[in-house]
């Protein structure tokens, strides 16, 4: 990597941390709203215990010793994996019972897991297989996470609405996955950059969709603003629930790399 090479290199993995972190700060407004209610009502826990997976194998292969010049995909990564043990520790806190059994059990898997993959890759692997694997790992579960709002993609097309798809979510989904595109084409890492090529691709989709039914934003902007967030954080079932916030087991946010 030459100089000029190594300087885009770096600012465009200093702007994708920062397009991540506001994507990875986004449900907040969710979980203030739990602990204000001391109640999970309909939200589910499961997007973020899977983005939390999703942000400890990125975190583990943009280590040195995995993978060379991806530190700033570690920095964000270990950074939104704090982030997302706050948001499922909550969850667990105001969770009814079988709901917290649930996601107290996914948590466990998800460590186990996690813990798996990094003694199989210390003891086990060594060199490019030990990024061979760790990269596969963390790509595949970056692409799941990215795939969520396609079930918010067809509801815009289904409602010709674009209610429950914010035009500013879906802006930082967009210039967070094309930033982390360009940086692994840089980087010439294909485990960054097909995985956030596949996620800028679908942010773009976002936003054409934003524009084609833009003038279509629902009857009462006010009544469903928290439902706006909600949906594009956790998903959005088939049939918004007109009394409360819809509920959701597939979706999450994309701030992961």
């Amino acid at each position: 990597m030459n100089k000029m090479q190594d300087t885009a290199h770096s600012v465009f993995g200093i702007f994708g941390n920062v397009t991540a972190l506001f994507l990875f700060l986004a449900p907040m407004i969710t979980f203030w709203r739990i602990i204000k209610s001391k109640s999970t009502e309909q939200f589910s826990g499961i997007p973020y215990v899977m983005t939390l997976l999703n942000c400890l194998l990125s975190f583990w292969y943009g280590l040195p010793f995995v993978s060379k010049h991806n530190l700033l995909v570690s920095t964000i990564n270990g950074t939104g994996a704090g982030i997302e043990i706050i948001y499922v520790l909550i969850f667990i806190v105001y969770a009814p019972k079988k709901e917290r059994t649930k996601i107290l059990g996914l948590f466990a898997f998800v460590l186990t897991f996690f813990a798996a993959v990094v003694l199989i890759s210390l003891l086990a692997l060594h060199g490019n297989a030990r990024k061979l694997f760790c990269g596969f790992a963390a790509a595949v579960f970056s692409i799941i996470m990215y795939g969520s709002p396609l079930s918010i993609m067809r509801t815009v097309i289904k409602t010709k609405s674009v209610e429950f798809m914010p035009f500013f979510l879906s802006l930082f989904c967009f210039l967070c996955g094309t930033s982390w595109f360009i940086f692994g084409l840089l980087g010439n890492d294909p485990f960054v950059y097909v995985n956030n090529g596949f996620g800028s691709f679908l942010g773009a989709l976002q936003l054409i969709l934003y524009f084609i039914y833009r003038k279509n934003k629902g009857k009462d902007k006010n009544e469903n603003k928290s439902t706006c967030v909600a949906s594009v954080e956790l998903g959005l079932p088939d049939k918004p629930n007109e009394d409360k916030e819809p509920s959701n087991t597939k979706g999450a946010q994309n701030g992961h790399v």
